[in-house]
């Protein structure tokens, strides 16, 4: 799922005062991100909450609800749409606990890939993609994005359509905003729901989605819908709950506009020479194709890019795991969602669509997966030692993964900046 700056392109003429709003937030076009380098957990993992705490709200709800018909009103919100959307609505505790808690465990990346890119997945997006085909052609030509790529985002987002959430979007983001911990952010997304039912691109009561307000089924947030949702099949409707046009469509505007190059493929696994410089493996770090193969980089198949294509190499399991050369659509794809798991799955995906076969090089299956506590401890015991990490939040982003890499060359170990449990080890030891 990924991350886009509000812009503010909205239908009402009263645009510039909801802008004023929300211009500081930041609107993905849907919300179950996970970490830049972790996969994203898996519903039916065991888990072990960890709460946050946030301050106990200064008003009531009713209180609360009051000023912001006031403000929704003054940004275009006519009043008995508001209080028709907001007759008996309440906080939802359920989406509290939710918004509060992380889980300490999630799956490894190997097999977050084995169900994101299964037989059945697979099979089900090949037939949906011969039986769109027009329409693809159609979104291709005004967007110029690949079919592959549009049908790996659908199956990810909401299994083709069939789970796109149940939940009131506006009881949802009425709650964050009320007591959620950014609720900036989500009092920008409940106003710019409630544009959306104003326009009439929703025909029911309310808006129906994820309990963090996603929507439809490629799981927009508000925002993102307002900007980059489009009526392809032409009915005066932007429908991306009941339209597979639209949907589709609309994913397509969006990595369009997040500047993806039609016929260039995402990436590609690759092998590596012997004594290879794992510093390399850094996303910072990025080559043209022709220098990656000079290095003695090798794609395990034939790849769409051009020697001048800007790479980086992605080890999403350390130097003992599967090897990938990232190009510029794998970074349109983080943008829908910033999880480099979800993006590696969308990439294969796409690719075993496209008749591709599936990663070549073995996962350390075996490895013990560190959980939420054992990477904070990680980022504490290399801040400790003066290798900083920045905050130790369980979130091994660039700056952890430097600090591990630098831990390593002091310990001769390969600089593959992946945060093992051997390397948790080490760091007690010492």
């Amino acid at each position: 799922m990924p991350d886009l700056l509000i812009r503010g392109l909205y239908h009402s003429a009263t645009a510039c005062t909801l802008m004023l709003l929300i211009a500081c937030a930041e609107a993905p076009a849907q919300t179950y991100a996970a970490p830049v380098t972790a996969p994203v957990p898996s519903p039916a993992a065991t888990t072990t909450p960890v709460a946050f705490e946030a301050p106990a709200p200064l008003l009531t709800f009713e209180e609360w609800r009051s000023l912001l018909r006031s403000d929704a009103i003054a940004a275009g919100i006519n009043a008995q749409l508001f209080d028709r959307t907001f007759a008996g609505i309440t906080p939802d505790p359920k989406v509290i606990a939710a918004d509060r808690s992380q889980p300490e465990f999630t799956r490894p990346v190997w097999e977050y890939i084995d169900g994101a890119v299964s037989v059945a997945r697979v099979a089900q997006g090949r037939v949906l993609k011969t039986q769109h085909r027009p329409t693809l052609k159609a979104i291709r030509s005004a967007y110029r994005v690949d079919h592959e790529v549009l049908i790996a985002i659908w199956g990810m987002e909401s299994n083709f359509g069939s789970n796109i959430g149940n939940s009131n979007v506006i009881r949802s983001l009425a709650t964050l905003a009320f007591e959620g911990r950014r609720q900036a952010f989500w009092r920008g997304q409940l106003l710019a729901a409630l544009q959306i039912m104003q326009a009439g691109d929703y025909h029911g009561k309310t808006l129906i989605g994820s309990w963090a307000g996603a929507m439809g089924q490629t799981q927009f947030m508000p925002t993102t819908f307002n900007e980059h949702a489009v009526d392809f099949d032409g009915d005066g409707r932007r429908d991306l709950w009941g339209s597979i046009p639209d949907a589709l469509a609309s994913a397509a505007h969006y990595l369009s506009k997040s500047g993806w190059i039609n016929g260039e493929s995402w990436g590609v696994e690759v092998t590596l020479p012997k004594n290879f410089d794992y510093d390399l493996a850094d996303p910072e770090i990025r080559r043209s194709m022709a220098q990656w193969r000079e290095l003695g980089v090798r794609p395990v198949r034939e790849i769409r890019a051009t020697d001048e294509s800007q790479a980086t190499l992605f080890l999403p399991a350390g130097y003992r795991g599967p090897a990938f050369l990232l190009l510029n659509n794998f970074r349109v794809i983080l943008r829908y969602n910033n999880s480099t798991a979800y993006a590696l799955a969308i990439g294969l995906l796409s690719d075993a669509l496209d008749g591709e076969p599936g990663v070549q090089a073995a996962w350390p299956r075996g490895d013990r997966q560190l959980g939420r506590s054992e990477r904070i401890e990680i980022q504490q015991l290399l801040t400790a030692k003066g290798f900083d990490t920045g905050p130790a939040d369980g979130i091994i982003g660039a700056n952890t993964r430097k600090a591990v890499r630098a831990f390593q060359h002091t310990q001769n170990l390969p600089a593959d900046g992946y945060p093992s449990y051997e390397l948790l080890q080490a760091l007690r030891r010492l």
